[in-house]
């Protein structure tokens, strides 16, 4: 066999021979300098195997998105959707061609909880809750000589919630019978007058259905003047409804539109329906990516978890807002009390839209998820690393922003022809805001439209101004102080109009005595 020496020589070349030759120095240098062709051939070597492992790691990961990508919309024996060639002709953006596709992936807060530094963070907000409590047994003990805690306000926020339960019945019901049996309807074939009559009847069934989750809630939270949580219940849930009717429409419909001059039209089962309508997304598909099992250990612990932040939240309103703006109608309106009410109200501000966020958007949506072993638990990003209040719009809550974007923003392009994005976005800016001033106004029962300034007015302009090519660090401080004003504006007026209501209310009952804001006025 060919000795090694020889081989390395050979690969090496003439300046490994070159090198390899004793010199001035000796076999030491000569020894030293066939060592260094060595250790440089094995790294090119490890570099090369490196490069073949991460390539082959990179096509492993692309083929399984794909699967996933392609299992989300399986084809069952129907043709694939088309797109009508007059709509292909308005456009060709490729933003009006993107459809959510859903995988299976954690939220991303499990994947920190993972870190044990993140972890630490969770677990300060804990033991804060737990000062929270201490502290409140041993102001009662030392004041009254009880230890007693006292739950009023949550006693009173969810008060009359089986009315509320009630009521959310015929609401469920209508949008699990009226839409689907609208689209089966419509779907019939094409046999002249009993095509008519089943597209008016489906017609009808939607009018129906809009007017019971449109007027119904109104009218129980007016009549039997329901409290804060009862009404939030109801209100959460008609506008949730209400987006998943239109979701489920607004996918098959075009589908249907499509296939009619065709053979087969095709509609989707109830089955896939009735799991759209409990599954946490707004985006309606016949199937999607299913996780194994349920765990039912990780239910009931965000279960628990929503439940303490509740306790949180109310714990904060009695400690750092009730004494605060409960007395406030007593002193006549001033520049100046406004803005120390403000300043005071950031710090329970924040702490309200952290609990809010996590109760709901993290612990209320993966356990249904988990129930329902729906696989895409991304509902939001890391909206706290935006430096940018477009990039924090988009990760806020990404189960909404799918539905804006996909319905709205999207819709709106192709309706204006793919170019006036500006007033596409304008559209979203418009239907977020004055959603969210709805539910405001029927949460609180009474019209004060702060929400719809701050999301309308100033939030559209820190979406244009603040853009996502701000980044680093300060544009993130930027919008965190942003957040704790917003957050102080919001729980500052809306508690002292609250108050003002109560301590001054109206001798006759007129529109404009409604919409006018009483804490301007109110003096006791």
């Amino acid at each position: 066999m060919e000795p090694r020496a020889a081989r390395l020589r050979r690969r090496a070349g003439p300046r490994g021979e070159q090198e390899s030759r004793p010199s001035r120095g000796g076999n030491v240098e000569a020894h030293g300098s066939s060592d260094l062709v060595q250790w440089t051939r094995h790294m090119e070597a490890v570099k090369m195997q490196l490069l073949e492992q991460f390539q082959g790691q990179l096509l492993e990961l692309l083929d399984r998105a794909m699967s996933e990508a392609i299992q989300s919309y399986p084809l069952q024996g129907r043709p694939l959707p088309t797109i009508p060639p007059d709509s292909l002709s308005k456009t060709q953006e490729p933003s009006l061609r993107k459809r959510k596709v859903f995988i299976i992936r954690k939220s991303l807060l499990d994947e920190l909880m993972e870190v044990q530094h993140f972890r630490t963070i969770y677990h300060v907000f804990i033991a804060s809750l737990c000062v929270f409590i201490i502290s409140t047994l041993a102001i009662d003990f030392i004041d009254a000589g009880r230890l007693m805690l006292e739950f009023d306000l949550l006693i009173f926020s969810f008060g009359q919630l089986p009315l509320a339960l009630m009521t959310w019945v015929p609401m469920f019901s209508s949008t699990l019978l009226a839409p689907y049996q609208a689209l089966r309807l419509w779907a019939r074939p094409q046999t002249g007058g009993a095509w008519t009559l089943g597209v008016g009847l489906g017609c009808v069934l939607l009018v129906a259905h809009t007017a019971v989750l449109g007027i119904l809630p109104v009218h129980i939270a007016v009549k039997y003047q329901l409290p804060p949580a009862s009404r939030c219940v109801l209100v959460f849930e008609q506008v949730r409804l209400l987006m998943k009717s239109y979701s489920f429409l607004r996918e098959i419909v075009p589908g249907i539109l499509c296939a009619r001059g065709g053979a087969g039209v095709w509609a989707p089962s109830f089955s896939s329906y009735l799991y759209f309508l409990f599954c946490p997304t707004l985006i309606y598909r016949e199937t999607y990516p299913r996780t194994p099992n349920i765990r039912w250990n990780y239910v009931a612990k965000n279960f628990a978890q929503a439940l303490g932040c509740i306790l949180y939240a109310c714990f904060i309103l009695g400690r750092f807002c009730v004494p605060v703006f409960a007395n406030m109608s007593q002193e006549p309106f001033s520049t100046r009390a406004l803005v120390l009410s403000v300043m005071h109200a950031t710090l329970p501000g924040i702490f309200m839209l952290l609990l809010i966020f996590f109760a709901f958007l993290h612990c209320w949506l993966n356990a249904f998820a988990e129930m329902l072993r729906f696989g895409d638990r991304m509902f939001y990003q890391d909206w706290w690393n935006s430096t940018s209040f477009s990039n924090y719009y988009r990760t806020w809550n990404v189960v909404v922003h799918d539905w804006l974007y996909s319905y709205v923003y999207q819709d709106g392009l192709w309706l204006l022809g793919g170019q006036a994005r500006g007033a596409a976005m304008l559209g979203v800016f418009l239907v977020s805001a004055v959603v969210h001033e709805y539910i405001f106004c029927f949460v609180l029962g009474f019209f004060y439209p702060v929400m719809l300034i701050l999301f309308l007015v100033i939030g559209g302009l820190m979406n244009f101004m603040m853009h996502d090519r701000h980044t680093g660090p300060a544009w993130n401080v930027l919008m965190w102080i942003m957040l704790f004003l917003g957050q102080g504006i919001q729980v500052s007026l809306y508690c002292q109009e609250w108050y003002a209501r109560q301590h001054c209310p109206l001798p006759q009952t007129t529109f404009w005595g409604l919409v006018t804001p009483r804490s301007w006025s109110c003096h006791t």
